[in-house]
């Protein structure tokens, strides 16, 4: 791969493959994308660190294509800081838009958070200037940095940042390195989304087609079984959904390990008996990642940033913008994948940690079959409507936001025309009114074939447990987590996650709030609480209070929520260690409850950080305003 960056970066060439992919074995050289150097301060000041945002040409596949990058790479340089310190990061615009960086996961003052619009008093860096931020850096742990306007993070705008502890590390590894997973399409990003608006199904190029359907009739052994065929189809048909429809893009994706396609083969250099401490990023805009290293297990250290307990797993499916760092310990003189395979098997990104340079990768494991949703997996709770939403003003779903029963037809199964006022979790009960929130969505990410159920540590049973006829199901549990793994597999779920330090603890919360995840897949709508951003309230918390957010998911789609400034505490059953985690993923069909202290006043975003999910209307502001102040909302409109 190379990147070029044109005279608006000063006419430098950076070229980016694995002929300069010379590894350091510590990570203040990270390959690829070298470290952010900061200018020297006087005593007492503050470090400086300079970033500038350029156009630039990139060829990841073969085909030189527009891009953007940081510093003249993609990803963009690694940022070093320390806990406890205070430093300055000037972002230079060069591009002929505004643009915008965000700390992912730093515990940061609202107005240097960088979202246009909702951080205060932030509007975005616009083209030719340069803006200053300002970090105190008050925690620790890995994290990363990437832009908030409009598609710039799928074009290159992304990069890792690192913080070490204040006190010494108490993870011991002798070698320690970084993988940046991330997703790269050679189309323009907001084409993707254009072609998304046009037709969802436009980048699912594994639909059933009719030579399917003769082929699976000529192969059924009864008239019964042909029978069942025929009605799965039609039931599908109804419904205007495919069971194939599993990534809403990830057919026209490469995926990329540190900015290096499959091929490249990034190389990680290691000596048998020694701990290796890897620093894993999903930074893909659109995709989630099952992530392994044959042969070898991990130990799960850090969460998120924070430190967790030592669980030892085979698997981990990271959502988009999650971070994780294990410690893994390979004995023998081999050189293992750290694969990252795509949740619909489009494909995967490898790095290679091996114990010399250029010892070719043991052969990949059997390709594992593309999820094919069933009917099982239809089964979900409505979402309950009436309960707090945190507005200042009562909300009403907007029109196009769910799909009307009528439309799913008979279903084939009997029962589930009935759930329309169902019981939902928590007690609360559906609206009543005949409609079934977001059965219109036929993108069904995240891959969770039903059945399995292998696999989720102490996850429970996976989606296709309890399942049978489509009425009076069980609910999904929101913490199992099937990667089609074979049985026995140690696949990590939040409920593995134990906070080593959670500082909030367990306590009853001051409130509820409902976000209920909503949307329309054939119009490619995504919304909360049934309306866009655009035509969104704000979320209003009062600062100190403990606010219970019930995410229930009403769409097919795993949706990957980050809360700006604030942590999340899912609640796992963990108690006082229940992890303190940035962006949580919500399974289809599922509720999950997390705590949040509202301890940082200002204007936060809270969003599904699939990128073009936000794009399209997933997304609100959060206030977080002094105690009180929520009550002083202006009157509400009538009707």
């Amino acid at each position: 791969m190379s990147l070029t960056v044109p005279p608006t970066g000063r006419g430098r060439r950076v070229f980016l493959g694995s002929a300069a992919t010379a590894l350091a074995t510590r990570l203040d050289i990270m390959p690829l994308a070298r470290t952010a150097a900061a200018q020297a301060a006087a005593p007492g000041q503050p470090r400086t660190f300079d970033l500038a945002i350029a156009p630039a040409s990139a060829n990841f596949t073969g085909r030189t294509r527009p891009a953007m990058a940081i510093n003249g790479t993609i990803p963009g340089p690694l940022l070093r800081f320390r806990e406890g310190e205070d430093v300055v990061v000037n972002v230079t615009n060069r591009l002929d838009e505004t643009t915008s960086l965000h700390w992912h996961g730093l515990i940061i003052p609202s107005a240097v958070d960088g979202v246009p619009g909702i951080s205060d008093g932030f509007w975005g860096i616009p083209a030719g200037t340069t803006f200053t931020y300002r970090l105190p850096i008050r925690q620790s742990g890995t994290y990363w940095y990437h832009a908030h306007s409009g598609t710039q993070e799928q074009s290159g705008v992304y990069g890792p940042l690192i913080i070490d502890p204040a006190r010494p590390d108490p993870i011991v590894a002798e070698r320690d390195y970084l993988v940046m997973f991330s997703d790269w399409t050679d189309e323009g990003p907001d084409r993707v989304l254009a072609n998304l608006k046009r037709d969802s199904s436009w980048y699912n190029f594994n639909q059933r087609t009719l030579v399917d359907l003769v082929r699976e009739l000529a192969g059924a052994p009864t008239a019964e079984r042909r029978e069942a065929i025929l009605r799965d189809r039609l039931d599908w048909g109804n419904m205007r959904m495919d069971p194939t429809d599993i990534e809403d893009v990830a057919s026209g994706y490469t995926f990329l390990a540190n900015g290096v396609p499959p091929g490249g083969d990034l190389t990680l250099l290691f000596r048998p008996g020694e701990r290796v401490r890897l620093r894993l990023i999903n930074g893909s805009a659109m995709t989630y990642q099952d992530v392994r290293i044959p042969g070898l297990s991990m130990t799960v250290v850090q969460a998120h940033g924070n430190p967790v307990r030592p669980v030892e797993v085979d698997e981990i499916r990271m959502a988009t913008a999650e971070t994780y760092d294990v410690v893994v310990q390979p004995r023998e003189a081999r050189a293992y994948s750290v694969l990252a395979e795509s949740t619909g098997r489009q494909g995967y990104a490898r790095a290679v940690l091996a114990p010399r340079e250029g010892m070719p990768p043991e052969p990949l494991p059997p390709h594992r079959p593309r999820p094919v949703l069933t009917m099982a997996d239809m089964n979900m709770n409505p979402g309950p409507t009436g309960l707090d939403r945190g507005t200042p003003c009562p909300e009403r779903d907007q029109p196009g936001q769910v799909a009307p029963m009528s439309a799913m037809g008979d279903m084939g199964g009997g029962g589930m025309a009935g759930m329309g006022a169902g019981a939902a979790p928590g007690g609360a009960r559906g609206d009543g009114t005949g409609v079934m929130p977001g059965m219109d969505h036929g993108a069904m990410g995240g891959g969770a074939a039903s059945g399995a159920g292998h696999g989720a540590m102490g996850g429970g049973a996976a989606s296709g447990a309890g399942h049978g006829a489509m009425g009076g199901m069980a609910p999904r549990d929101p913490f199992a987590v099937d990667t089609g793994a074979p049985p026995g597999t140690r696949v990590l779920s939040y409920r593995n996650l134990r906070a080593l330090s959670n500082r909030y603890g367990a306590a009853r919360p001051d409130r509820t709030i409902e976000v209920r995840l909503t949307g329309n897949m054939q119009r490619y709508i995504w919304s909360m609480n049934g309306a866009m951003f655009w035509n969104a309230q704000p979320i209003v918390l009062e600062y100190g209070n403990r606010v219970r957010i019930r995410f229930i998911n009403e769409t097919m789609m795993n949706h990957a929520m980050h809360l700006h400034g604030l942590w999340m505490i899912p609640q796992v059953g963990n108690g006082d260690e229940d992890p303190l985690l940035h962006t949580v993923n919500v399974q289809p069909g599922t509720t999950l409850d997390v705590d949040v202290v509202a301890d940082a006043e200002g204007g936060w975003a809270f969003h599904c950080h699939l990128l073009y999910h936000m794009e399209a209307g997933m997304m609100r502001k959060v206030e977080v305003r002094p105690a009180g102040a929520r009550r002083l909302a202006a009157a509400c409109p009538r009707g």
